[in-house]
């Protein structure tokens, strides 16, 4: 029979765990998370990057999923399974056909570089024998150091090559790596589908585990929100657009591999200094080498009129209303995260650094209001 005092029955007090038992439940349950994340991601890592390009893809299509799965009178596996094949379609039939081209316009590309620059003679433009000033320089480097015009050549030859080279080596990685193998393919279509269908509860799943008050929590979801929206309609989608008028550019004024050097444009668009005029700058100067005085004016009047337009109005236009990137977050968020996630890493990267200043911002508003309320108790 249960105790009792007065006629009342007593309640026995919580026993209070000591001290050394706290301590070693916790280091056992740190302990086993370690061992399951570790396990995790070994079990992840041979498909971590369809895993995460289904994710970013769930994640753009989450506000059209909810107005489609409305429509189809909730019911959000239909609008899943239509959402993941209009991905489908939508991907796999440009990409695949812009992959084919840009490995064929690489190999021309390459081509034309041994067949021509290597070829040049003393009469074509690479001769700068006939400009006094250069030839001075010349003569003097010969004296010195024993380095003969032809050597010259011959050294601007092999970096051109190597040059064009690495780039479209670099610029194929990240425009191909956005397909990657069939089988990769296959596992991203298969479990978009299921992030688009369950991706609301995952995320209300990971959001109720983050030990952090109500109000925070929905202030960071929003701000990951609009620096991932803000990354993707912004600064990638600006950078595409941008690209593609290079690209269109080229073609206008028929430079080789208009496709290879719009990829380009588009990946050196991201970065916060120079961006596409490291494009069309120099095809700019190729064209008035050629003495085509009237491409050369097209060219600088298109990538310093038009293509900068897009970037000084129509990112503004495509970010308003977001949480703004700071520059030195894309720019480091691009190049590390591209390095160690690949294609995807172009908006993974700047998105996780984004997330690290909020989580610091976030806890030092925290500590200020601690702060605030220790002393209003005083």
């Amino acid at each position: 029979p249960a105790a009792t005092r007065n006629g009342l029955p007593m309640t026995q007090p919580p026993r209070v765990a000591p001290v050394k038992d706290r301590f070693y439940a916790r280091t056992f349950a740190l302990a086993t998370c370690l061992v399951l994340g570790l396990a995790l991601f070994k079990i992840v890592q041979p498909f971590l990057g369809p895993l995460l390009w289904a994710i970013f893809i769930a994640f753009l299509l989450h506000p059209l999923h909810v107005r489609l799965a409305a429509r189809l009178r909730g019911k959000p596996q239909w609008s899943a399974a239509l959402l993941t094949v209009l991905t489908f379609v939508v991907i796999i039939g440009p990409l695949t056909a812009l992959s084919a081209a840009f490995a064929a316009q690489v190999g021309d590309l390459l081509q034309l570089v041994q067949n021509k620059v290597a070829g040049q003679t003393t009469g074509n433009v690479l001769n700068l024998a006939n400009v006094p000033w250069v030839r001075q320089g010349l003569d003097w480097l010969n004296d010195t150091l024993d380095v003969d015009l032809a050597q010259l050549q011959s050294w601007f030859t092999q970096a051109s090559r190597e040059t064009l080279q690495t780039l479209a080596s670099l610029t194929g990685k990240v425009f191909l790596g956005a397909v990657g193998t069939v089988v990769g393919f296959v596992l991203m279509q298969f479990m978009l589908f299921f992030f688009i269908r369950d991706g609301a509860e995952m995320v209300q799943t990971a959001r109720e585990l983050i030990p952090m008050a109500e109000p925070h929590k929905a202030k960071l979801f929003d701000h990951l929100a609009a620096v991932t929206r803000a990354m993707v309609y912004g600064t990638g989608l600006t950078a595409l657009i941008q690209g593609t008028l290079v690209g269109v550019s080229f073609l206008i004024v028929n430079l080789p591999s208009p496709i290879v050097f719009g990829v380009i444009a588009a990946l050196v668009a991201l970065l916060p200094f120079g961006g596409t005029a490291l494009v069309w700058g120099p095809a700019a100067l190729v064209l008035a080498i050629q003495g085509r005085w009237g491409a050369t004016i097209f060219m600088l009047a298109w990538g310093a009129v038009l293509v900068s337009l897009v970037d000084n109005v129509v990112r503004p236009m495509l970010v308003s209303g977001r949480a703004n990137v700071g520059t030195l977050t894309v720019f480091i968020g691009v190049l590390g995260g591209l390095a160690a996630f690949g294609a995807i890493g172009l908006f993974l990267g700047p998105v996780v650094l984004a997330l690290i200043i909020a989580l610091i911002r976030f806890r030092l508003e925290m500590r200020r209001a601690e702060k605030a309320m220790a002393l209003s108790g005083e």
